[in-house]
């Protein structure tokens, strides 16, 4: 099984309201997302950083969208680690780190959490519409972190 790190972009983009994507990508990151769900492991920070940001920018019932549906399992299956692994990452007071396991970056301060527990899990990073993902492309081959970019007419 695969882990993956899915930014919440991914989720935003397959619920397709309150964003700019087309219906290629929707579909994209709503095709993923299922599989993910059905058969991959979902990899998030032990501190709840990650989970917090899914709550904000999505409804934990699980519906109208598919990255509702996401949010709602990651958030029951977080305490099972053949569904979800919760990864122990360390927030820093450095912002030129962000995380004790990150090196000095400038990548976007929000997405590091994200960073820091692909590099701790090994796990492949799902991303729609950050373009940041791929300006840092030399961080990311420095850190050993694979970025699958879901809809990279997008970023």
């Amino acid at each position: 099984m695969t882990a993956f790190v899915v930014d919440t972009n991914v989720a935003v983009a397959a619920n397709g309201r309150n964003t700019h994507v087309d219906k290629k990508c929707q579909l994209a990151c709503v095709e993923k997302l299922e599989s993910v769900v059905a058969a991959e492991v979902v990899a998030i920070d032990d501190g709840g950083a990650i989970l917090k940001e899914y709550m904000d920018r999505l409804n934990l019932s699980g519906m109208p969208g598919v990255g509702d549906a996401y949010l709602r399992h990651v958030f029951n299956y977080q305490g099972q680690n053949h569904r979800v692994r919760r990864v122990a990452v360390t927030p820093i007071e450095d912002d030129r780190r962000g995380y004790e396991e990150l090196p000095e970056n400038t990548f976007d301060r929000s997405d590091r959490k994200f960073l820091a527990v692909a590099v701790v899990s090994g796990a492949v990073v799902l991303n729609a519409t950050d373009s940041d993902w791929r300006e840092e492309e030399a961080l990311m081959k420095t850190l050993g972190v694979e970025v699958n970019e879901l809809c990279p007419h997008e970023t």
